[in-house]
């Protein structure tokens, strides 16, 4: 009987941040695709688009207009998911139909004036400027007493729901904690509660020690595929020293934080040498004030890209019925994103980077 591999035969992996498990099955990536093709966007853009209303002086849907900002631009989101004078109110019907009011506040980070740049095209010295204004606004909105929980994220790429090509990101803030970082407090308490120690600290030895999903590495932080990864090409940044939140950062680690950011990402672009979409966030401390020493400073990036720039996977039919399922093992995917340059695809090695 032949001996069960985590290389060869279907099995599940446990996620311990999620109290989830992830089905993989190796043997499927020899599968045929004739599915949808994706032709991915590779058209050059302007450095000022006209048109954009996340541009320099450009007036924007709600009608204000952007001054002109040489380097990062943070604005309050003219149509925000969430509403900082939600009024108050609950719905309770028999314990069966329950609904609660959420109030909060969406901001919008411009990374760049330039319309024709992505963070892997930008300098680690604008990066670290994004970093900065993620720390300021992570100590701003966090200081509110209607705000508990700050979400910074990115959607990279069309494919990922971003509606302006413009480089930027968002910032959600709750007056709860969300779903998922609410999961993964819960399993970080708990396994602090019974261990003594940190499970991200913990688990980022052991991956440490075994070297098999990690990607990239400065001083400061390590990019690895983890274990339990749902998504192909999925990567946590994790810090090495035990922190809590961005604005722990001290200056060499904000530095630390811009070049693996920018060197992951660049990895990413030149994996299927196209502008490398995905969904980025970071996960942190809620601001409610309580000491939360079980929590471990980390961040996200889910990408759907799958064998190439033209065949994409989500989460449907099985992963949306029954369980999360990937065919690309963690292994196989850090292993290819080791093997790729820091270099983009499309630069040599005596290119300056753009601001």
């Amino acid at each position: 009987m032949a001996l069960f591999s985590l290389i060869g035969h279907p099995h599940r992996r446990y996620n311990p941040l999620t109290d989830e498990w992830i089905l993989v099955s190796p043997h499927r990536a020899r599968r045929p695709w004739q599915g949808q093709r994706e032709k991915p966007n590779i058209e050059s853009r302007p450095e000022y688009d006209a048109d954009c209303y996340l541009c320099p002086g450009n007036r924007r849907a709600g009608g204000a207009v952007n001054p002109q900002y040489q380097a990062t631009f943070v604005f309050d989101n003219d149509f925000m998911a969430l509403l900082p004078d939600t009024p108050h109110g609950e719905v309770r019907e028999d314990d069966l139909l329950i609904a609660k009011s959420e109030s909060g506040l969406c901001r919008v980070v411009c990374f760049s004036p330039s319309h024709n740049l992505t963070l892997p095209q930008m300098s680690e010295s604008a990066i670290l400027q994004v970093v900065e204004v993620w720390q300021q606004q992570y100590v701003e909105i966090g200081q509110r007493p209607d705000i508990n929980y700050v979400q910074i994220f990115e959607n990279k790429g069309a494919m990922m729901g971003c509606s302006n090509p413009h480089p930027h990101g968002q910032i959600w803030a709750n007056a709860t904690v969300p779903h998922i970082p609410a999961q993964e407090r819960k399993a970080l308490l708990q396994y602090h509660e019974h261990k003594g120690s940190c499970l991200l600290c913990d688990y980022l030895a052991l991956e440490e020690r075994k070297g098999e999903r990690i990607v990239c590495v400065n001083d400061h932080f390590v990019a690895l595929v983890p274990f339990w990864a749902a998504w192909p090409y999925e990567i946590m940044v994790l810090s090495r020293r035990h922190l809590a939140s961005i604005d722990q950062l001290d200056g060499a680690e904000s530095q630390a934080l811009a070049n693996i950011i920018k060197r992951m990402t660049t990895r990413y672009d030149n994996l299927f040498s196209i502008s490398f979409p995905y969904t980025m966030g970071i996960h942190q401390q809620p601001t409610d004030g309580a000491p939360h020493s079980e929590w471990h400073w980390h961040m996200h990036f889910y990408p759907p890209l799958l064998r190439s720039a033209e065949v994409r996977k989500f989460m449907v039919g099985y992963e949306m019925l029954a369980n999360a399922q990937r065919d690309l093992t963690p292994e196989t995917a850090a292993d290819r994103l080791r093997q790729l340059s820091e270099v983009r695809f499309d630069q040599t090695a005596e290119c300056s980077n753009p601001q």
